[in-house]
């Protein structure tokens, strides 16, 4: 009969690449490991590995069969985090990782609802970067996550989209670029660009942004708003960040030749199986699956 322990060996070996390193991951002795492999193999009828090499590899069977047991190994999770959550207790405190661009959102009604039906729960409200938010969650700091949206996320990670918030080009009113609007790829290029950033040194999807050779970093999206307001060069920036710069006058959204309608992007709701969450997360979490942004910026 299969057992836990079995898909596990069997997951382990094959994303270390070997029984030694799986069996250290799982901190058990390698015979253990290679045994409850060897009996998956008795109880399958298939050879996982081909052990012919100094290294197991898998074999094209253990291939088509790694994404099963990958899929058993989440099924078991959601199976114990969803038990978990319907025992009826509600948690002390819950912590959520609000990513600072996506704070135009209208959580303040989210948490005044939750306060009334859940006055003895504490909330912890952690402000990251750009994409911190999905590496709190992963470590288990955070218990619900809202971050700009990413292609790829951690393996046992769940997200729900719940809206988009819109890119745009600003600028000082005084800088260069405002005289030659509508400015190009190549006018662009030609000024100090503003680039969002954050702690992750393998998440590089705030690149895909990046046009100008002559380039400063920032992981607070409000800091540098600050610095665009002083002149320090162009950026792109969400719509929630620079609302009251605009309004005021002290930044100027930039025409693009080569844009002819708005850049948005996704805003998600995350959290992950691997953590259970009790009726109060779970509720949290649902409301947090129904908000919407505010509404553009009415002359951008």
């Amino acid at each position: 009969m299969l057992s836990t322990d079995q898909i596990t060996a069997f997951i382990a070996a094959a994303e270390h690449g070997s029984f030694s390193a799986a069996a250290r991951s799982l901190n058990k002795a390698q015979s253990a490991v290679s045994h409850a492999i060897q009996n998956l193999e008795i109880d399958l009828g298939v050879e996982l590995f081909d052990r012919s090499a100094r290294s197991p590899s898998l074999t094209p069977a253990g291939k088509v069969l790694l994404r099963k047991a990958h899929a058993l190994q989440q099924t078991r999770q959601e199976f114990i985090a969803q038990a978990a959550s319907l025992n009826g207790a509600n948690e002390t405190e819950i912590c959520l990782a609000i990513a600072q661009s996506v704070w135009d959102l209208p959580l303040l009604e989210v948490f005044r609802e939750f306060e009334q039906k859940y006055p003895y729960v504490t909330l912890e409200l952690l402000d990251p970067g750009s994409s911190d938010a999905a590496e709190l969650i992963r470590s288990g700091r955070a218990d619900i996550g809202l971050m700009m949206e990413q292609e790829i996320y951690p393996k046992g990670f769940r997200f729900s989209g719940i809206g988009y918030a819109r890119l745009l080009p600003v600028c000082h009113p005084d800088h260069p670029l405002v005289a030659q609007q509508p400015v190009s790829h190549q006018q662009l290029r030609q000024h100090r660009q503003l680039l969002a950033s954050n702690r992750n040194p393998d998440d590089r999807s705030h690149e895909r942004h990046l046009l100008s050779p002559d380039l400063w970093r920032f992981e607070s999206p409000h800091v540098m708003l600050e610095a665009v307001c002083a002149g320090l060069g162009w950026a792109f920036l969400h719509e929630s960040v620079i609302r009251e710069k605009h309004s005021n006058g002290e930044l100027t959204v930039l025409q693009l030749a080569y844009q002819q309608v708005d850049a948005f992007q996704g805003i998600d709701v995350i959290w992950t199986e691997h953590k259970a969450l009790g009726s109060a997360g779970q509720w949290l979490l649902n409301r947090l699956q129904a908000v919407r942004g505010n509404s553009p910026l009415p002359d951008a």
